[in-house]
Formats: structure tokens, sequence, C-alpha cells
């Protein structure tokens, strides 16, 4: 009942983001360009590739050969002369309803095996396939030089904020139960370095390569970018946060996805931006102090800030307080 006076009572919302001309900056770091020369030079002694993504992202609908949004096309050559394993991550917070749509369209894509994780997640079931699955994929290929090697080497890789380091804690505390070795953050650029090999199993003897999250030099597609953003992938303030929450709602309310609207105890749906974040900035007591002009002086004015609202807000999506979403 709830949800039906909810979309009852829901206003016109937007069809499209207006983008007002806007770019997304263009955040390729001196980390990012050695860490993509280092993860090529390593190239020659890794006998898989993990790649992971984040699963909210994970295709574009309704066009066959678009890639996932933001898959960085610098790793492409190297996906193709190294098995490939393609790891889906953060699916708890993902809506996973059109899932085996997803598989399909990765498959008309060439990218066939691909498994949907919850890094964070203590025991993760799917987790506990990553190493079966590679080393079947190894066993099947050509290993070149490495045949007489008995322990597999895997390369992780990725666009920034993925789960990367969650990744290979989460594989090593499943085979070897030991702790955290590899740092993890929620801000993109944990990982600035290719690192030094990390064993997540005995048997097989598997190592895994940390990798720093690389984006494409240029993200040609302004939506792609902010879907990068949403998500963490780019560093807020490069964009906006007041920005970055605008695309948010816009997002939730296309989706039909209203949970904001009970968390942040709102009467009902809106697409005014300056609005929800005026609710959320009273609500959480988010206010600053300002000095204003008047006919009889200076005086200090409280009122609501804004920027600490869209903070909270996009904070929000990103710990999955505000539903499972699928942006593409």
């Amino acid at each position: 009942m709830r949800l039906h006076a909810l979309l009852c009572s829901a206003k016109q919302f937007r069809d499209v983001f207006d983008f007002g001309g806007r770019e997304i900056a263009h955040w390729f770091p001196g980390h990012m360009a050695k860490g993509l020369k280092q993860m090529k030079a390593n190239l020659r002694n890794v006998d898989c590739i993990i790649e992971i993504h984040d699963a909210r992202i994970s295709f574009v609908k309704g066009f066959d050969n678009i890639p996932l949004s933001g898959r960085n096309p610098l790793f492409q050559e190297s996906l193709h002369i190294r098995p490939h394993l393609l790891v889906l991550n953060k699916m708890d917070i993902a809506d996973l309803s059109n899932k085996q749509n997803v598989l399909k369209q990765l498959a008309k894509q060439g990218v066939k095996n691909v498994v949907f994780t919850d890094c964070l997640r203590q025991k993760d079931e799917n987790v506990k396939k990553v190493v079966p699955m590679v080393t079947e994929l190894i066993k099947s290929s050509s290993r070149f030089h490495r045949t007489e090697d008995s322990n597999y080497c895997l390369m992780v890789i990725g666009v920034p904020n993925v789960g990367k380091s969650s990744l290979i804690n989460a594989i090593r505390r499943m085979n070897l139960k030991k702790g955290k070795a590899s740092r993890v953050g929620g801000e993109p650029g944990i990982t600035r370095a290719v690192l030094t090999k990390i064993q997540v199993c005995e048997r097989p003897l598997v190592y895994l390569l940390d990798t720093p999250g690389v984006l494409p030099p240029r993200i040609e597609n302004i939506e792609t970018g902010m879907k990068l953003a949403l998500c963490g992938t780019i560093l807020d303030h490069l964009v906006g946060e007041d920005v970055i929450a605008d695309y948010l709602l816009y997002t939730l309310n296309r989706l039909e996805k209203f949970s904001y609207v009970d968390k942040y105890e709102l009467e009902e749906p809106s697409d005014d931006i300056q609005h929800i974040l005026k609710r959320i900035a009273v609500k959480l007591g988010k206010t600053q102090r300002v000095k204003a002009i008047t006919g009889v002086g200076e005086v200090t004015l409280t009122v609501p800030n804004y920027t600490a609202a869209a903070y909270d807000f996009i904070r929000a999506f990103r710990r999955g307080e505000l539903g499972r979403v699928m942006m593409d």
C-alpha cells in the first residue's frame, strides 16, 4: 500500500538528465599511468586475469555491442591474450532481478566466465568459486613459458573502487583463513601501485597481484561518467557532490526506487534536489553559519548545509540503504 501511495502521489519526473554541457573531469593521475605500465610489464608472469566490476553498472540495456559501463578499453588487449574471469561485485546492493539477461548480453560480447560476489560478506559462497574457476580456465589454456611452474599467478584489474583489494582479502580469508593482505578503502585511489605477489591459496598454490584502479584517460560518454561517479569510481569533488546527488535522485525516480522517502521521512517523492537536500539537512541537523549583509549591517544566519546533505544522500546509496539498484 505504501508503494502504491508513493507511485500515485509521485509527480512527473524527468525523462532525461540535463548535464548542462558539463564534462566529467579527466582523472588519470600519475599513479594510474604508472600502474598501467606496470600491469602490462607483469603480464608475462600472469596465468589468468580477473577483472572486477560494479554489478550495478553491468551493461547498457538495448545495446548488444556496448561493454559494461566504465570498463577500461585499455584492458581489452590484455584480456585477449590470457584466460579471463569477470567478477561482478557488490551484488548485495545491485538489483539482480534481470541477472539472466545481463549474462546473455555479456555472452554476446564474448564474456562467458562470470561470477557475482559480495566480497565484504564473511562467507560468500560465490567467492569460493573463484579459485576453482580460474584453475580450470588455466588448465584448459596454454601457459606458454610458465608450463613448468607449479604455482598460478593471477592479476586483478578494474576501474577504481570496485572491490579489487576486497576480493583478494576475501579469497585469502576463504582459503588460508588469514586476514587482510591488501589495503581497502571507500574512496578511489587506495591502491596506487602493482603490489608484490599475495598468496591466497595453498592447494593449488595461487598468488594474486593487486593493481591500482585505472580509468580510461578520457571518458567520452558523460552518462557513463556520472554512473562511475555515483558508484564512487571518480573522486566526488571532481564532479561535484551536488551534481552527483541530483543524478542519484533522477536515477532513483526513473527506476521507481522510492526508499529515500522513508529513510529521510519525506511526505512524497520529489524531483527537486534542492528540496530533498534541504529536508535531509534539517532532519540530520546539518547546518552552517553564514554572514550576510543586510540593511542594518552584517548578521549571522544559520542555513542548511546542502553539501553535507548531498554527501549523506550519496553515501546512503553506496551503502545500499536506498534499495537495490541496477543503473544500466
